[in-house]
């Protein structure tokens, strides 16, 4: 398809939720939008399940949880600071998290994905699954398509949502390849387990879901976190290790993975839980310092390929941002392609649309939390510190008690901190976080 008769408008490359969205946005415009898929079929590539914050989905598509296939909507939040033998928690619930359309929910990549890529379907959206993009066409500096498979798909504008490398972009120019520091290795299994041992075993009634985040011995004490998500009728578990750190660790993921649903204090959350997928991918983890060029002559950037991502210790956010900036992109193309502009300061206004909504603001907001969350203490002395100063205060041996003060110097002494380390990470927290 190299005439100018088969040009489409635009050539969107992943139909993640990123992609999806524009593509979507655009069709709906009235648009002539390829949606093009490396896997079978939207989602299969993808590592299943997750945390959907809701609320920009809920603008693009009015009342989607009517017919999207979400598990269900998280009324609690738990995070948990944790050793090899204790734990101390932050849980968080409350009933008026699951009143959408401000919510989140858990979700199946392996089945959102096709539902959300349906809509552009449906739209108009032409998608194309099982097609492998092997590089942009440039021509005199400007993309004007891409190659996939021995052919050419040419558009006024591709859109790059093929994920955390983004071959696409680097190709164009637009990004360097990611640093090891930069991205982390996220692997994650899911457990099937019926629907009323799950609610039984995390204290929920009826459709309210929970997610948990772990913090310490459960990756080995590298730098990264583990997850648990309900969903229906089955559990996502998870890690996310920066690759930086399993490669200086030199273990396996397998091996860690298998330690994590092995940990003493994980066991009775997954205990007879059937793994039927287990899966791993790229995740970005650098904030802002990864949102580099993200639009060129004919070109835009959104989602992870972007590096839209934000991990702030207590909220992991990835498809929010990815809807956001594909809605965005989309919404700069159809002001391009209608004043038949595709240039580089043309496209550059999609910069703008980003910073005037929530994405670029939001990571602007965490643009330190990647460095804060760099410090080794914070996944070995802290859980320690944490678990030792509920040891002093609730194990009663019969000795007279000590104050409080007492007993939280003791615990700071224990855990390997000092109050000099304290206060530094304190100031880092406020500034961060």
């Amino acid at each position: 398809m190299s005439e100018d008769a088969d040009r489409f408008d635009a050539v969107v490359v992943g139909a993640g939720p990123a992609g999806s969205a524009a593509a979507y946005t655009m069709a709906q415009a009235g648009l002539s939008v390829v949606l093009v898929e490396r896997g079978s079929a939207p989602g299969t590539k993808c590592v299943s399940g997750g945390v959907l914050y809701s609320a920009v989905l809920a603008e693009l598509v009015p009342e989607f949880w009517e017919n999207a296939p979400i598990e269900r909507p998280i009324t609690r939040h738990v995070t948990t600071f944790i050793t090899d033998d204790a734990s101390c928690a932050i849980d968080y619930r409350s009933s008026t998290l699951g009143r959408p359309p401000y919510n989140a929910f858990s979700v199946l990549r392996g089945k959102f994905d096709p539902w959300f890529a349906g809509l552009a379907e449906k739209a108009g959206a032409f998608l194309m699954p099982g097609v492998q993009v092997d590089g942009p066409v440039i021509e005199d500096g400007r993309v004007v398509g891409v190659r996939a498979q021995g052919d050419e798909l040419r558009a006024s504008v591709v859109v790059a949502a093929d994920g955390a490398s983004s071959y696409l972009a680097q190709a164009a120019g637009l990004r360097p390849p990611n640093r090891p520091e930069q991205v982390a290795l996220g692997v994650k299994g899911v457990l099937r387990m019926p629907r009323e041992t799950i609610e039984d075993r995390f204290g929920l009634v009826g459709q309210e879901g929970a997610a948990h985040g772990f913090v310490g011995q459960v990756t080995g004490g590298l730098v990264g976190g583990a997850f648990l998500y309900t969903n229906v009728d089955s559990l996502s578990v998870g890690m996310v290790v920066r690759v930086d750190e399993l490669a200086r660790s030199k273990r396996k993921p397998s091996q860690i993975f298998a330690d994590l649903l092995a940990h003493p204090l994980l066991t009775p959350l997954v205990r007879d839980g059937e793994l039927v997928e287990y899966s791993a991918h790229l995740v970005p983890e650098g904030g802002r310092s990864m949102a580099y060029k993200l639009s060129g002559a004919g070109i835009v950037v959104v989602g992870d390929a972007a590096g839209f991502a934000i991990n702030n210790g207590l909220v992991v956010r990835g498809m929010d941002l990815a809807i956001g900036s594909g809605i965005c992109a989309a919404r700069t193309i159809i002001d391009a392609v209608s004043k038949g502009d595709v240039s580089a300061r043309s496209l550059a206004t999609y910069k703008d649309r980003l910073k005037a909504g929530f994405v670029l603001q939001d990571l602007d907001t965490y643009d330190r939390a990647p460095r804060f969350l760099d410090r080794h203490r914070l996944y070995e002395g802290y859980p320690r510190l944490l678990t030792g100063l509920c040891d002093g205060i609730f194990h009663l041996d019969g000795s007279p008690r000590e104050h409080l003060i007492t007993t939280a110097h003791r615990a700071v002494k224990a855990s390997g901190l000092h109050l000099a380390d304290l206060a530094d990470d304190a100031i880092a927290a406020v500034r961060a976080l």
